[in-house]
């Protein structure tokens, strides 16, 4: 049945063994040893770079032809570094870790932030089965064995999160410990996102997202800019809106220019969205309910991976969903054992919003598992 619904779905396979752990993905039967060769010979360096900042020096990107696309990479730190790899969420870009890369870098990690398949640089295709967490997981793994990395931290904030969890689920032998941001694992529900969101109505946003075209139509009616912003000036109640109204038509962007993001960087996301579009972005929630069948086998599994939880108090997120109380009732932590949880002054794009806070908690809780590591060498 899985195999079946991965053939109807999409181009990626999954090969099932006893172990969650020996889960392996391959596409169309090509392994990703191969993979990996293929990639090595596209790998594009380019010499763009950004501005400085902090002690992190320059950000140098990359692509990587990887799983049938191409993959975009923001890296900056030393290139012997141990690996953060740090990935967005929506609608966001590896611009959204900025903050983040220039910290870890300075403190000697090498971050890499890419592009998710369907935003920015990376490759959009057209087809809304080519976003399963399966292809989603795949670039990642890919993009690991493209660049001989055995395991690596990971961070993810939003859908980033997800993919994040999700990387731990299936291959946990690659990540040494995961850090979430404004998105938790939930255990798998016995009823479909869609009959879920049901109750929320028409307006609910996930809901609307679903049509292939709805969403997109009713951006268009904005600049890509205020698009953007409407999203980053999100507030508690702002997840569905009234009968008949289409949510970005419902929210409500700041009249002054947010805090924590310049004109400039908004530019940036505007110029790459215009570009690329939302269809991609969008496709992840199309493919939220192809998701859920795809993952029974993974029904009652726990993240066994070291995690920290991090989200903002005024995230609508905390707010939503049952989350308060599945964080409070020891839910969350009877799948994810080995979790810490951090709840800091701020909204949903908290890495943006709060860096600093973010960036001492990311790098306080990196350095626990250096020192482990450099006492194990010395003893």
């Amino acid at each position: 049945m899985l195999v079946d619904l991965l053939k109807k779905y999409g181009s990626i396979g999954i090969s099932l063994h006893v172990e969650y752990s020996t889960c392996l993905f391959a596409r169309n039967k090509i392994s990703f040893a191969q993979l990996r060769t293929v990639g090595a010979l596209n790998d594009r360096r380019s010499n763009q770079s950004g501005e400085s900042s902090m002690d992190g020096g320059e950000v140098r990107h990359w692509n990587a032809d990887i799983n049938g696309v191409s993959i975009h990479v923001a890296e900056q730190g030393p290139a012997d570094g141990t690996v953060v790899l740090l990935l967005h969420g929506f609608p966001e870009l590896w611009l959204s870790w900025r903050h983040q890369m220039a910290a870890l870098a300075a403190r000697g990690f090498r971050a890499l932030a890419p592009d998710l398949r369907g935003y920015g640089d990376s490759s959009a295709p057209a087809d809304p089965a080519a976003y399963s967490i399966f292809h989603i997981v795949g670039d990642i793994v890919a993009l690991l064995d493209h660049l001989q990395l055995t395991k690596v931290f990971v961070v993810g904030h939003d859908w980033g999160a997800q993919v994040a969890w999700h990387m731990c689920l299936f291959r946990p032998e690659r990540v040494r410990a995961v850090v979430a941001i404004g998105a938790p694992f939930y255990p798998r529900s016995p009823r479909s996102f869609s009959e879920l969101f049901t109750d929320r109505g028409d307006g609910f946003y996930i809901t609307q997202f679903q049509e292939p075209g709805r969403a997109e139509r009713a951006f268009a009616r904005y600049d890509v800019a205020t698009v953007i912003k409407k999203f980053y000036s999100i507030e508690f109640d702002d997840l569905t809106a009234p009968p008949g109204v289409e949510i970005i038509d419902f929210l409500e962007a700041h009249s002054s220019p947010l805090p924590w993001i310049t004109d400039e960087e908004l530019g940036q996301y505007a110029e790459k969205f215009q570009k690329s579009g939302f269809t991609g972005p969008l496709n992840y929630y199309r493919m939220m309910d192809m998701n859920w069948r795809a993952t029974a086998p993974w029904n009652g599994a726990r993240i066994t991976v070291p995690a920290k939880f991090i989200a903002g108090d005024k995230d609508i997120g905390t707010h939503s969903f049952g989350t308060e109380q599945y964080i409070k009732s020891g839910g969350f932590k009877s799948i994810v054992p080995d979790l810490e949880v951090t709840i800091i002054d701020g909204h949903h794009f908290l890495q943006q919003e709060q860096a600093e806070r973010v960036n001492s908690e990311i790098l306080t809780y990196l350095d626990k598992f250096i020192s482990e590591q450099s006492l194990e060498a010395s003893a």
